[in-house]
């Protein structure tokens, strides 16, 4: 008997190639904290703070790593049916985003280090923090919901253990909490709108459900619209847009200041990807819906941080990272401005939001690194313990009221002018006039806080009765290398990019997609 040959035709290929180059910066920066995670065990207490040196070693690779991406052409975890449709994408968008969260982490790390020493444990601040920078350099990259939120879940909750990390502190365990708390709350509402565009497209990969939400059956439109609105609370929260912002002043008060100036901006960094990720390239047949919300939510924000900020008592206990953190609010609302002034025109308005987050995180940092400076002999860290600061330490005073400046948009701070420009004249250039004139009147709003405490460093300081009576001299303490290192960084940065806004004010003028 003869068996006649069958020929059936191949199944596809169901085995996806990776890029490893692509993903090796958050996959460094994931593999150094878990190295220093077990290296904790071995390592005898007196030789831990290398473990600090260690971690500033490997986000210093992670950031070298982009180098050799910077075409953007890269991209892995393709669909073998679609191989348009990616997991992980390595776009221009993406670098710009990872060089800042990974750059902002690598600036945390120089001004941990010393708090390391002092009340926190290494081995685990190192590998959370690690952690979650490796999250927030992973969250850009995503195409799809699924590793979108994942993402966001990897940069978040390392981020509630080190607001929580300070032994004996009353308020650090209630920062934690109340941090903890109010982010799972938003991320259950954000999981169950991904779960409705899921059961409205059928896909959760964000190009092709950009596709999908246009031929969606009148049967689920407004399935697909609740989903929509839904899936914006998370990054919302994490953006810190009123009224998700209720946990800011109180979460960097009772963190670390090191941890509070992480969240300050790569914090901010996660919420404004994810939702340009989600608003613009998911949902842009629904810019109708997400278009006017960016919008309110932008003039809400900048206007609750403002003069919630101006309200700030220079006398109060911790009073100067209370302010910062409202400031870092109003900033958020600028920073929303041209994510609502995409639904209206095209999609490189994003571009002024990069831009100005690149000269936000440079700024803030530097700010918060004097804050961290003055701490270590204030530690009520009071608005008023900054008056006569010239007099003791003149290059950090100068420092400080720089950033300050740049801040609120006014000479010498000329980068901080040159982006708040960008993003009014995106919002013109969208027909958002009325959000224009909102932001104008809550640029004024700000100079009033920004200029009292830049005209507080340079006054005459107040001496102790017992200095004062025997006509001693300010007294003087030695700054620890790695934060005046952090404070020179930033400012050398702020200050290049006064000279040369090109720099990142290029990217308001390209597309990034």
């Amino acid at each position: 008997m003869i068996l006649a040959a069958t020929h059936t035709p191949a199944a596809p290929a169901v085995v996806q190639s990776v890029d490893w180059l692509a993903i090796a910066p958050p996959t460094i920066a994931a593999v150094v904290g878990l190295l220093i995670l077990v290296a904790d065990l071995f390592v005898p207490e007196r030789n831990k703070p290398l473990l600090g040196y260690a971690a500033i070693a490997g986000l210093a690779a992670a950031v070298l790593s982009l180098a050799p991406l910077r075409a953007g052409d890269r991209s892995t975890f393709c669909l073998t049916t679609a191989p348009d449709a990616c997991s992980y994408t390595a776009d221009h968008f993406t670098l710009v985003i990872q060089f800042l969260v990974l750059g902002g982490a690598l600036l945390t790390a120089l001004l941990s280090v010393h708090e390391t020493k002092d009340r926190l444990p290494a081995g685990e601040y190192w590998f959370l923090l690690l952690s979650s920078a490796a999250g927030a350099a992973l969250l850009p990259a995503s195409r799809d919901l699924a590793t979108l939120v994942v993402a966001l879940e990897v940069a978040s909750l390392p981020a509630f253990a080190l607001v929580g990390m300070v032994r004996g502190d009353r308020m650090s365990s209630e920062a934690a909490l109340k941090f903890f708390l109010s982010s799972v709350t938003a991320t259950a509402v954000t999981l169950l709108g991904v779960s409705f565009v899921y059961a409205s497209t059928g896909t959760l990969h964000l190009t092709q459900v950009a596709t999908r939400l246009d031929t969606v059956p009148g049967q689920l439109e407004t399935l697909a619209q609740a989903g929509v609105a839904l899936t914006l609370v998370g990054f919302a929260f994490k953006t810190a847009a009123v009224p998700f912002h209720f946990w800011v002043p109180d979460t960097y008060v009772g963190a670390p200041v090191p941890v509070a100036a992480y969240l300050s901006v790569i914090g901010k960094a996660v919420g404004f990807t994810g939702l340009i990720l989600v608003t613009v390239v998911a949902f842009p047949a629904y810019a109708d819906v997400w278009g006017p919300a960016m919008a309110v939510f932008a003039a809400l924000t900048m206007t609750v941080g403002n003069v919630a900020a101006v309200r700030q008592s220079a006398t109060r206990a911790r009073s100067a990272v209370r302010l910062l953190a409202w400031s870092s609010v109003a900033q958020a609302g600028y920073i929303l401005v041209p994510i609502a002034a995409a639904a209206y025109s095209s999609d490189d308005q994003i571009g002024s939001t990069v831009a100005y987050a690149l000269m936000y995180a440079v700024i803030n940092l530097g700010a918060f690194a004097v804050v961290a400076l003055v701490a270590r002999t204030k530690p009520l860290n009071r608005i008023e313990d900054y008056r006569g600061l010239y007099a003791t330490r003149p290059v950090t005073a100068l420092l400080m009221g720089f950033f300050l400046l740049c801040l609120a948009g006014l000479p010498p701070g000329i980068i901080g002018l040159f982006a708040k420009v960008t993003v009014f004249s995106a919002a013109v250039d969208a027909g958002l006039g009325w959000l224009a004139v909102v932001m104008g009147l809550n640029v004024v709003i700000a100079l009033y806080y920004y200029l009292q405490w830049t005209a507080l460093l340079f006054r005459a300081p107040q001496e102790a009765p017992e200095a004062a009576a025997e006509g001693a001299a300010p007294e003087r303490h030695r700054a620890p290398v790695l934060v005046t290192a952090a404070i020179v960084i930033t400012g050398a940065a702020g200050i290049l990019l006064s000279g040369w806004p090109q720099l990142a004010l290029r990217f308001a003028a390209s597309s990034l997609f």
